[in-house]
């Protein structure tokens, strides 16, 4: 074997700056992409769920093409294939915002993350949101709340608990999903293992490496999932034990 132990530990342990930036870009890009993947997915959840067939239908094609294509395609597509139909560069090396710069690459990627994302999202939501029984609605609108209100106060909370294992596991996809970017020469985990192995061709150590560090970020995240989702079952228990003690006051009061 040709093992170099060294370098594997150093790799680990010792990072060289490209690394550290590469981990930090799949953070960062990870997190950005599940955002707007969110936001997008909830509005298309309540075109969903709308009455209306035109909405409906938008909801089920958008759904229909992102779950049915691969991701890698979509990239290809935004990427590749948008700028050679408009004839526009439409990811140049630098986007120059007021704000921040940022790589056309990896603005190209987050969009199709995003985009790929709001497909799935859109359906834990809807999922989500159906879950909770009809009556808590009914209710809500015989207080006099809006639908909207009713919505945000009364379902939304209670959904949120359905959908929140699911969105998890979909974050802690996207950590790899980001491996997809190394073909578009976004310096990513993958991208820069493959410059490392370049450099001195030990090939297995820089993979063993990057493969640490996804084995380190899922971990991670697993474990802040599980303490939420912990923390929510908590503060659902206590709700339910105040609203007990509430109505055995009132029962008191009343006898």
């Amino acid at each position: 074997m040709n093992f170099d132990t060294h370098y594997f530990l150093e790799l680990v342990f010792a990072p060289p700056p490209p690394l550290l930036y590469a981990v930090w870009l799949t953070v960062s890009i990870t997190f950005a992409s599940m955002a707007v993947g969110m936001v997008t997915g909830f509005f298309l959840a309540l075109l969903g769920l709308s009455r209306v067939g035109v909405l409906k239908g938008m909801n089920g094609f958008y759904v229909w093409f992102f779950r049915g294509t691969p991701v890698l395609v979509q990239l290809f597509l935004i990427y590749f294939g948008l700028p050679s139909l408009f004839g526009i560069d439409l990811f140049p090396s630098q986007v120059d915002t007021p704000l921040f710069s940022i790589s056309g690459s990896i603005l190209a990627g987050i969009l199709a993350f995003s985009l790929h994302e709001a497909a799935y999202v859109s359906e834990i939501t809807r999922a989500g949101i159906r879950s909770v029984d009809p009556g808590q609605r009914e209710a809500a609108l015989a207080l006099g709340m809006t639908r909207a209100l009713a919505m945000r106060r009364v379902i939304l909370p209670q959904a949120l608990r359905t959908v929140l294992p699911a969105l998890g596991n979909q974050c802690n996809l996207m950590f790899k999903t980001t491996a997809f970017l190394s073909v578009i020469a976004v310096p990513e985990l993958v991208h820069t293992a493959d410059s490392l192995r370049s450099a001195n061709f030990k090939t297995f150590e820089a993979y063993a490496a990057i493969s640490v560090y996804y084995l380190l970020l899922s971990g991670a995240w697993m474990l802040l999932q599980r303490w939420v989702e912990k923390r929510l079952a908590w503060d659902s228990r206590a709700a339910t034990r105040k609203a007990r003690r509430g109505a055995a006051t009132l029962v008191q009061l009343e006898n």
